[in-house]
């Protein structure tokens, strides 16, 4: 809710739409003129991010939380470094994190702030899930009713919503809109937001791969290889977890639901393991790619080398 953030979060998104714009634009233009604006570009990228602590500590979720509270001093450490960094190596790994950052993020604060095209992207993966499991499963899954949902809890189906479909100008919910699944024409309770399109996982790839100083072709077929395979795995995912809440109804442990446990816990950890397993599949296609992260690891100590004897 807007109480939980520090500034409101229209203001916040505006303020990272600056920061990720200059932090493009200094990649991009690679000018001595513009050089010195980058560490403001990570600085009000680092607030938009870290302004949503607040939002998160209210929902009890504890990854969410590290993760915004790291973001601002993050950021801040990226732009002392931009200042310092005497290195080419690391220069060049800086200028690449630079464009990664606003490529992946300008994207998906598009996506996420213009109604139309969230509620598109989740109609997408949710038609597409349902259509397998009709087709491996047996019962008839479809897509039911669309919904707004606004920030007081109420909601209201999409085509009586009167809302900006083009810009998001009202405070909405964590999830802004969901599309409810139907198993034979009943209600599943199983709602599909824009969390489960994997778009998140997507935009980082894009970002990483489409700023790379490479040949086209080879951008091309990193990001395909990249793109399909997450997106496919995704299917694959939600329509495992819907699976198992038809057949497993009554499934408990520790007060969730089989759905429930899937989802929170036994599909990150699967996830994280695909995209540890694509990341270095991309290393090896990309070596340019893998220098640029090890650059940007070192100075936390998490870059493998040799030891000081």
């Amino acid at each position: 809710m807007a109480s939980d953030l520090i500034v409101d979060r229209s203001i916040a998104t505006i303020l990272g739409v600056v920061g990720m714009s200059i932090l493009l634009l200094c990649w991009k233009l690679r000018s001595e003129r513009i050089e010195p604006l980058a560490p403001v570009g990570w600085l009000l990228t680092g607030f938009y991010f870290f302004n949503e602590t607040g939002f998160y500590i209210a929902h009890d979720d504890i990854v969410l939380t590290v993760i915004s509270i790291l973001t601002l001093p993050g950021a801040a450490a990226i732009a002392f470094w931009e200042r310092r960094v005497d290195i080419v190596n690391d220069a060049n790994a800086l200028r690449w994190f630079r464009g990664a950052v606003a490529a992946a993020g300008l994207p998906y604060l598009l996506i996420a702030h213009v109604p139309i095209l969230n509620v598109l992207a989740i109609w997408f993966v949710a038609w597409q899930s349902a259509a397998l499991l009709s087709f491996a499963g047996g019962s008839e899954v479809t897509l039911g009713d669309t919904y707004a949902n606004h920030a007081d809890g109420t909601s209201i189906e999409w085509s009586a919503w009167d809302g900006n479909q083009w810009f998001l100008t009202e405070e909405m919910s964590e999830y802004s809109f969901h599309t409810e699944l139907l198993v034979n024409g009943e209600p599943l309770y199983i709602n599909f937001v824009l969390a489960c399109t994997a778009i998140q996982s997507m935009i980082i790839f894009v970002g990483a791969i489409s700023v790379l100083d490479i040949d086209w072709r080879k951008r091309v077929r990193a990001l395909f290889i990249a793109l399909s395979l997450i997106h496919i795995l995704n299917i694959f995912r939600n329509a495992g977890l819907i699976w198992l809440q038809i057949g497993y109804p009554g499934w408990r442990w520790m007060n969730l639901s089989i759905f429930e446990f899937g989802h929170a816990y036994a599909s990150r950890v699967v996830s994280l393991g695909a995209m540890f397993l694509l990341a270095l599949v991309l290393f090896e296609m990309l070596p340019q790619l893998h220098r640029h992260v090890l650059a940007l690891l070192r100075p936390i100590g998490l870059a493998p080398g040799k030891k000081k004897a």
